[in-house]
């Protein structure tokens, strides 16, 4: 009990020592976060419910086409949210055929509209634009529409290039600027035709024949909806699928994406793209097993081989704040940089889930640390998260390949069991392509570690099982739960079938 007390002194004395040097200071702000997105504005608006003066800046630099969107960063209006709605227009498209069986009388060769789809998206990321900004108003937390860069450990230059550059002084600053989809250097013509998801959920006019240049989440989200949408879609990937994600699991997504009419050409990269005469895009490829270079047009080419944190530019290194070989900002459990009042969280932190809802929580964390006293860090274990892929992937906790890393695969058990979901009977050519996937410690009374769920619905399944996983269940707690019937998640619960015993999963459903 000494040791934990003289800890705890040692600890006060020390944030004394450190909030001590700022009184003789004079700062426009306690707090100013650079980066408007979903973890900057959570921090922002929880630091003013403590009292504190806060300030945002946020500014959209155009993507190379030209794209640019108001306050909300990347999930609200190039990321997260029109990414469902598009996901859920595709669904919408795809059940006319189960609705015709279900006695609607629907014209199943009916045509989609982009245009009035994406005019409605937009629409509604306006009113969420609105939203964020009156919220600000209402927390007393001023919002800067202006590109921001840091002078010195406490000084911030305000810029729109309109007007003559400003300078503020804060005691904080919190970098949560995320990221923006990176183009590879070494493919000719990427960035001066092709596009990213910060074009493609504004597009005007339909894409038409498109090919998606990587197969992460953010890929093969996109060519889902677009096949869904009844828009012919390819897949250029060189390597896996869905990198850092269960490849078991990854693997049946490309299967089903496969069989449902998103065209796949594997172990390949493009060297270079071009317009033709006739306005199409021609990429030259490189497929690395035979080393023949091959030619496809296609209308639009959109690059998703991953982010880059937009970081580089704001002078971050010339006052000390070390950043890692991405531009990611380093910090420690505290979410801390090597320089003691500056902070990163969100995306654009090494190490950290690029997810909206780990920034939130991580902005929030360290809001109350800051301002309330508080001492709680983010656990970043057990995270859920969902791929809205055509058929939808739920996950939390370890993937196969990295139980079998961290505990050993004779430590680890795997069960697994196909179904069909209840709903998927009334047409006939629906599968059993359901799939669950639960993992557990033999060594720790089979806790569940893993938990990996395809399916219908996928995001509302995983956040619940998620909790369960998160509290430390085990699989006896888990299989002594009571159904809910018939749902899909249920199918989760009592599964038998080993993978080390049997490979084929077991089939299951009603």
């Amino acid at each position: 009990a000494s040791d934990v007390y003289k800890r705890q002194v040692v600890s006060t004395q020390s944030t004394w020592e450190f909030n001590f040097q700022f009184m003789e200071e004079e700062f426009d702000y306690d707090y100013f976060v650079i980066g408007g997105g979903s973890g900057g504005l959570a921090s922002a608006k929880e630091a003013a419910k403590f009292g504190a003066r806060v300030a945002v800046a946020d500014f959209v630099t155009p993507s190379p086409q030209g794209s640019k969107w108001g306050l909300g960063g990347t999930c609200v209006n190039v990321g997260c949210i029109p990414k469902k709605l598009m996901h859920f227009a595709a669904g919408a498209g795809e059940l006319k055929h189960d609705q015709k069986e279900c006695g609607w009388d629907i014209d199943v060769k009916s045509q989609h509209n982009w245009e009035k789809m994406v005019k409605n998206v937009q629409k509604h990321i306006k009113k969420l634009n609105w939203g964020y900004k009156v919220e600000l108003v209402e927390k007393n937390v001023k919002y800067y529409n202006k590109l921001a860069s840091v002078v010195d450990k406490h000084t911030i230059e305000l810029n729109d290039f309109k007007k003559p550059a400003e300078k503020v002084r804060a005691k904080y600053i919190l970098i949560a600027v995320g990221g923006r989809p990176t183009y590879p250097d070494d493919v000719e013509g990427a960035a001066k035709y092709g596009i990213s998801s910060d074009d493609l959920f504004s597009l005007q006019k339909e894409p038409g024949k498109t090919l998606f240049v990587g197969a992460s989440y953010i890929g093969l989200e996109c060519a889902g909806f677009l096949t869904g949408l009844g828009r012919e879609s390819v897949v250029m990937v060189r390597s896996i699928l869905l990198r850092g994600f269960d490849q078991d699991v990854a693997n049946q997504i490309g299967d089903y994406m496969e069989k449902h009419g998103t065209r796949f050409i594997r172990k390949s990269t493009p060297t270079k793209v071009e317009k033709t005469e006739e306005g199409r895009l021609r990429v030259s490829y490189l497929n690395h097993e035979t080393n023949e270079t091959l030619q496809e047009e296609f209308d639009t080419v959109l690059f998703a081989i991953g982010r880059t944190a937009e970081t580089k530019k704001m002078g971050l290194e010339n006052i000390g704040v070390k950043l890692a070989k991405q531009g990611k900002v380093i910090t420690d459990d505290d979410d801390r940089s090597s320089v003691d009042n500056i902070f990163a969280i969100g995306d654009c932190a090494e190490g950290r889930p690029e997810l909206t809802p780990s920034a939130i929580s991580a902005g929030r964390y360290l809001a109350r640390r800051l301002f309330n006293g508080e001492t709680s860090l983010m656990d970043y274990s057990y995270v859920p998260t969902t791929v809205f892929t055509p058929l939808e992937y739920g996950s939390c906790g370890f993937s196969e390949e990295a139980a079998f890393e961290k505990f050993g695969q004779d430590n680890v058990e795997v069960y697994h069991i196909k179904f069909k979901p209840l709903e998927w009977n009334f047409l006939p050519a629906r599968g059993d392509d359901g799939y669950i996937k639960v993992i557990t410690n033999k060594q720790d009374e089979e806790r569940v570690i893993g938990f990996h769920y395809l399916g219908p619905n996928a995001g509302e399944v995983t956040q619940g099982y998620s909790i369960a996983i998160k509290m430390g269940v085990t699989k006896k707690q888990w299989d002594s739960t009571i159904r809910i019937h018939p749902t899909t998640a249920e199918e989760a619960i009592g599964i038998s079938s080993k993978k080390s015993e049997n490979s084929e999963a077991k089939a299951g459903g009603c």
